[in-house]
């Protein structure tokens, strides 16, 4: 699966947990997939089913698993079954950024130990030498937004990955306030720019089409624009000749 590059790169949030279904949007290009362990329906065994549909897939989207946690055997078990980016949530430190990064990478650069499973339906097995997948490390409380310049700082984190409905509740305040403050003191801002000092990219959730270009103006371009689910909702409001009203289960 290739990798992003640089420049906008539109995604899909995919929280339903069906293979078949998120191989079938791998199809309709866009530059990469985010399958949610955390906060969505897959599960091992979903996952896992769903590299193999995707690995069918020509030219199949880069793909990203944001894990349940920053543990050793949550991130190993993503990149073992194909994921090209690791998501991890909730990284509040220098410290835990750099746990994550040690769990995604082999000796002697990280901790990781061998066992790819791609090879187990046809799929291309990578050396450890080859390996280098992208570690996205998650903003997401007041005390991961003071730390941002720190742990985006931290060598081998490849970006940073807002997930603005923790961070709106963590700070206390509306999601639409967290969007609308744009000076460069507010917490966005301020992870963007820590980004662009660090040479790291910048991703967020948007989950709709407004909330997805209000992230982009902010500076982001690794957007998660649609979840599948909303996805369906504007494939079924086009057929039925009704207008996209941008709905998402977020």
């Amino acid at each position: 699966m290739p990798a992003l590059g640089n420049g906008r790169a539109d995604g899909v949030w995919c929280t339903l947990g069906e293979p078949r279904t998120t191989a079938q949007i791998a199809r309709n290009g866009f530059a990469w997939l985010g399958l949610d362990l955390q906060h969505g329906a897959f599960d091992d065994a979903a996952l896992m089913a769903t590299m193999q549909a995707l690995s069918t897939v020509p030219a199949a989207p880069s793909v990203a698993v944001r894990v349940a946690e920053a543990s050793d055997a949550a991130i190993g078990r993503a990149l073992d079954l194909g994921a090209d980016v690791v998501i991890v949530p909730m990284i509040e430190t220098v410290e835990q950024a750099e746990l994550a990064v040690r769990a995604a990478h082999y000796p002697p650069r990280g901790r990781r130990s061998w066992g790819p499973m791609t090879g187990l339906w046809g799929g291309q097995v990578p050396t450890a030498a080859a390996a280098d997948p992208e570690v996205w490390v998650m903003l997401e409380t007041p005390d991961g937004v003071r730390a941002a310049e720190q742990i985006l700082a931290v060598p081998g984190v490849s970006a940073v990955f807002v997930g603005p409905f923790d961070l709106s509740i963590g700070l206390g305040v509306e999601l639409h306030e967290l969007l609308d403050a744009d000076s460069a003191t507010d917490p966005l801002p301020t992870i963007v720019t820590a980004a662009h000092r660090a040479g790291k990219h910048t991703g967020a959730f948007a989950g709709d089409l407004a909330r997805a270009e209000r992230l982009r103006a902010l500076g982001f371009d690794r957007i998660a624009v649609v979840t599948d689910g909303t996805l369906l909702a504007h494939g079924a409001a086009a057929v039925l000749g009704a207008a996209a009203t941008g709905r998402t289960s977020y």
